[in-house]
């Protein structure tokens, strides 16, 4: 929720900037400002990056911002998905410090809710341990017991410090087994197109540039799905397509998604890459295996001259066909950092002249049919 706000700010990677932020001491103003010194524009020239610092400056709030946004967002998200709110209110309070100095509230001690206090010394130890051991995680957890965190819960950590096989255990690829057979929720279809949601909610977040992008594209396939016949169950899974189909971008950095100009190679590439990471993440789970498919081939084209694996004809289905067209026809019609949105009339010129040797001409023929029906601000 945060990660364009970050990048525009630093004007760095957020992806790096987040991964080292969560290193730092915040409440030590010496090491927050060394931070933000070694973050701020990397390779930029010194006007640049004393640019980039007194932006920060001036900014004042930056930091209770940044986590307001990311803490209500997960709440928002959380709730999408179906979890209760005492889990939306952990989730909210997870940057709340037991003196009281952490946000985006200001809450202390038992004001904060339990699970919100174990998820900020989690969270914490997690990235210290991953990026410099146990014993450097156990000895920043001391030394924020009673200021960051709940002391009761730093003693509790320190009984088993040593138990290696606990610690070996967090890097299992089923995180899943780890959940508690008691809690575990059966995903029946409402659940399902809740996820789906919530998956839509967390994509569409990353960039201010695709706000409602995945909505959009679910809403403009399904109604070219309806001209074309498809049955309800097939509609429904295109719909729940349409509504991940971008979660590989959560792995690309604003500065690629969000460029006013033209992307180089290195950037390209990392870019192209966002069908095949949404397929990766998509596919870990089971009931999600055809769907990851059909995500992946958002931008094939029929003559193979698309991304990522250049297919090309009968090797494209009619679902991957028609959630291509609703892909390319909703990002013409949205302004993006590089364009103004163009009119519908003329996106669908414009697209036309790639029919038939890259877009189906009945799935784009079912296209015009929705746009010329379809309410202004679709």
């Amino acid at each position: 929720a945060n990660a364009a706000h970050m990048a525009a700010l630093f004007g760095a990677d957020d992806q790096v900037a987040k991964r080292t932020s969560k290193l730092v001491d915040w409440s030590r103003p010496v090491a927050a400002f060394v931070w933000s010194l070694k973050t701020a524009a990397p390779g930029g020239s010194l006007a640049e990056r004393a640019g980039r610092l007194r932006a920060i400056r001036d900014e004042g709030q930056v930091t209770k911002s940044l986590m307001q946004a990311r803490c209500h967002r997960g709440a928002e998200i959380a709730l999408k998905l179906g979890f209760s709110e005492a889990t939306a209110r952990a989730i909210r309070g997870l940057d709340e410090h037991w003196d009281g100095r952490g946000q985006p509230y200001g809450l202390s001690g038992t004001q904060i809710p339990q699970a919100a206090r174990i998820l900020c010394l989690a969270q914490t130890v997690e990235v210290f341990q991953a990026a410099r051991g146990t014993s450097a995680a156990c000895s920043v957890a001391v030394r924020r017991r009673g200021q960051w965190f709940d002391p009761a819960l730093v003693d509790a950590l320190l009984t088993f410090r040593d138990d290696e096989e606990f610690w070996d255990s967090l890097t299992r690829p089923d995180v899943t087994a780890i959940e508690p057979p008691d809690r575990a929720i059966n995903a029946d279809e409402t659940r399902l197109d809740q996820v789906a949601d919530g998956f839509a909610a967390v994509i569409d977040a990353k960039s201010p540039w695709t706000h409602e992008h995945c909505a959009r594209v679910c809403a403009i396939a399904t109604g070219i799905a309806e001209v074309l016949g498809f049955d309800p169950p097939a509609m429904r899974e295109l719909g729940r397509a349409a509504l991940r189909h971008d979660i590989g971008k959560l792995s690309i950095s604003n500065r690629i998604l969000d460029k006013p100009g033209p992307l180089t190679d290195d950037e390209r590439t990392r870019f192209q890459s966002h069908p095949l990471l949404a397929e990766q993440i998509l596919g870990r789970v089971p009931s999600f295996g055809e769907l990851a498919v059909v995500v992946s081939a958002h931008h094939e084209r029929l003559d193979g001259t698309g991304y990522p694996r250049g297919l090309a004809g009968e090797e494209l289905t009619t679902s991957m066909r028609v959630l291509a067209v609703a892909d390319v026809y909703e990002a013409l019609i949205s302004d993006r950092p590089y364009r103004s949105a163009y009119p519908p009339e003329l996106a669908l010129e414009l697209m036309s002249a790639e029919v038939p040797s890259g877009l189906d001409p009945a799935v784009f023929a079912a296209l015009k049919s929705v746009a010329l029906v379809a309410p202004a601000g679709l």
